[in-house]
């Protein structure tokens, strides 16, 4: 047994059994049973997969980290060394030489973890702190969908830098846990996961290597495991202390990044909705906000009851088909409508945004059955440029089949690829618009999985998928440097700078848990996103919530969204089949109005770009809301609350979406929260 200790937290390694046997936060177990410290996943040229494990190995040394080899068969003359160290905190690295020059290493999970499950399953168990989206705190880890990262790829999966915006997790109970993070400047491609497993909850750290055939794997970063006092935003501080001393290069603090406009300050109303159909899986025929300059009304009347500055944001626009990427130009009736209703925006003061649809190429719509590419895919040697498979093959993929779309995923690496995005999307680089949704559908910005050999690329997936984002997302910013580019889903940590407002998507979270803003709570100090089109929204729409959704966005400093019906009535949220039970426009509009002019006078200097805070819980009623899957309900509280530093004070925003004032208590002090509107309360 071997023992390394760091503040509170005490690690004992079973080294014969390449195990965690003992893992003491505070004097309590957190260790359920013996893991392996690694498992390694390895391709064939052919595109098999292999796994060696420290459990199934000798270790030959133990002088210089744990060294472990004669993993059977071709693997057994490879070798995996095990680093730990001590200190503040406990730090892992791993070193694997010696893989057959047949195989290449394409990741590696370490230091793997059981811990007891949580709390909901487990009387005794904690939460786990999870950045998948904006944030979640999870008790019961049944409700989650398991996504295992594989080709063709999905964007749902837990993977950093995609749906999950940040390279940490923590596993907490009510006033302390461990915290769990890859402090990698490089932001390379990761697995972030937990699952049950035999004895408890397995914590999955999981490190792409962007490995070749022969060659070995080592980390130029450490893995932490540190103890953490408090609640969740004490556990997202140790990752928020590691990111303020290591941001990326291109990312700057919103006072001093000259590439936001004016309006950005202002915080515009978004307010979107289609120009055909009227949800997705629709008849694509015009309705009445076609053409476009049909909307300008609608937009208006909107204008006038709030008193926000509008932008557009149109879907369902593409001239080709929607949702039909990567070639949506010219826009649907033409260039001259289109251009049309720009510039009578601009007049107006307001603005114009669309939504794409990513690194997808569309083989065939399944929404206009006359947009058909397979010719030319065939004849202008698109897939040189897709994303292949493990066997070094086009596959087709699997985003938005079969409801939209078929066709395969474009790797943004490969010379072909990066030849045809520029082409599909130079036409709306020059088109005037204020903001694309440029990468809806490759949640939080990241591309997708490819194992060619051919492409401008390793073969294993790895840090050059981030390096290559960053790289064209920074080109596409100087070619378009009059517009804001966004993603779906919060953009992850490495292409914020490039992505400066996205589609925030926390309504995805409460079938799974309790959403709580980890990424404003990181981020909000260099970026801005917007509430979205709630698409997915699993809140049942027989309640009207909209107040409640718009409250939470803009507590936590993002911009406010409405989705609109043809008619010019809301939505309660995109995609939905609910027309009976629409959210309530006068008191909606009303509810907005009153927190632009608080925003105007006196919450905007913490909402801005202000810094999210340390706060207690607020004291008040509760609210429960049905939920359409996942968990059976939500419950709330009826108020929004979060706490913002500014440079020489600390404030409380407290939001009420009801139309009734509504009593709380915050610091021991009683307060009554006026209807529809926001509160500032200094701390």
């Amino acid at each position: 047994m071997s023992k390394f200790f760091a503040n509170d937290i005490e690690l004992t390694i079973n080294k014969e059994q390449g195990a965690v046997s003992s893992l003491l936060l505070w004097g309590k177990e957190l260790c359920m049973g013996a893991l392996p410290l690694f498992v390694i996943r390895l391709r064939s040229k052919c595109g098999d997969c292999f796994y060696i494990s420290s459990d199934k190995a000798r270790l030959i040394s133990d002088n210089d980290g744990f060294a472990y080899s004669a993993f059977g068969g071709a693997f057994d003359n490879a070798v995996a060394t095990i680093n730990i160290s001590g200190g503040e905190y406990i730090s892992w690295g791993i070193d694997i030489s010696s893989v057959p020059s047949g195989y290449a290493v394409e990741w590696v999970e370490m230091p793997k973890l059981c811990v007891r499950r949580l709390r909901d399953n487990d009387p005794q168990g904690g939460t786990i702190l999870f950045p998948y989206d904006e944030g979640i705190l999870v008790s019961d880890e049944t409700l989650l969908p398991r996504y295992e990262p594989e080709f063709p790829s999905s964007g749902a999966y837990f993977t950093f830098p995609n749906k999950l915006c940040s390279q940490f997790m923590a596993y907490l109970f009510d006033d302390f846990g461990l915290y769990i993070g890859a402090h990698d400047k490089k932001r390379g491609l990761k697995g972030v996961d937990f699952y049950p497993c035999e004895g408890g909850l397995s914590l999955q750290m999981r490190l792409y290597t962007g490995g070749d055939f022969g060659s070995g794997f080592k980390t130029d970063f450490p893995i932490i495991w540190q103890a953490a006092k408090g609640d969740w935003k004490d556990a997202a501080h140790i990752y928020r202390s590691w990111l303020e001393k290591n941001l990326p290069e291109n990312l700057l603090p919103i006072k001093e990044n000259k590439m936001l406009p004016e309006w950005y300050e202002n915080m515009p109303l978004i307010v979107t909705y289609p120009v055909r159909g009227v949800h997705d899986m629709d008849k694509m025929e015009p309705n009445q906000l076609f053409p476009y300059t049909n909307a300008l009304p609608v937009l208006e009347r909107i204008k006038k009851a709030t008193g926000a500055q509008i932008m557009a944001l149109l879907m369902h626009w593409e001239g080709t088909a929607p949702w039909a990427p990567p070639y949506t130009w010219p826009p649907y009736g033409g260039v001259k409508l289109f251009n049309e209703f720009r510039d009578a925006l601009h007049k107006n003061g307001d603005l114009l945004g669309v939504y794409c649809s990513g690194f997808g190429y569309t083989l065939r719509s399944t929404l206009i059955e006359s947009y058909d590419c397979e010719k030319k895919i065939e004849e202008e040697n698109v897939k040189a440029g897709v994303c292949h498979s493990p066997q070094n093959k086009p596959e087709l993929g699997i985003t938005c089949t079969p409801y939209q779309r078929y066709g395969y995923d474009i790797c943004p690496a490969s010379q072909r690829g990066r030849e045809i995005l520029n082409e599909a999307y130079m036409p709306i680089f020059e088109s005037g618009v204020d903001y694309a949704q440029i990468l809806d559908q490759n949640h939080g910005g990241g591309q997708y999985l490819c194992y060619a050999r051919e492409h401008n690329h390793p073969p294993m997936p790895g840090e050059w998928m981030t390096s290559n984002m960053v790289k064209l997302l920074s080109e596409w910013n100087i070619k378009a440097e009059n517009m804001l580019f966004g993603c779906e889903s919060g953009a992850a940590e490495p292409f914020i700078g490039n992505l400066l407002m996205s589609d925030n998507r926390f309504e995805l979270n409460y079938p799974y848990g309790t959403p709580v803003p980890v990424y404003a709570f990181l981020y909000h100090p260099y970026v801005r996103n917007f509430m979205g089109n709630q698409c997915g929204c699993p809140f049942d729409t027989k309640r009207d919530t909209l107040r409640y959704r718009l409250g939470y966005s803009f507590s936590i400093g993002d911009i406010m969204t409405l989705v609109l019906e043809p008619s010019g009535q809301l939505m309660t949220h995109w995609s939905t089949r609910d027309f009976e039970n629409p959210p309530d426009m006068e008191l909606t509009l009303k509810f907005i109005k009153n927190l632009m002019n608080f925003y105007r006078n006196g919450a905007k200097e913490y909402l801005y770009c202000g810094k999210m805070s340390i706060d207690p819980y607020i004291e008040c009623e509760e609210i429960e809301i049905p939920l359409t899957r996942g968990k059976e309900k939500s419950v709330l509280p009826r108020l929004l609350c979060s706490t913002w530093e500014s440079k020489d004070s600390t404030a409380y925003i407290v939001i009420n979406p009801e139309n009734q004032p509504v009593s709380f208590t915050l610091d021991g002090k009683s307060y009554v929260a006026p209807a529809l509107d926001g509160m500032l309360i200094l701390k």
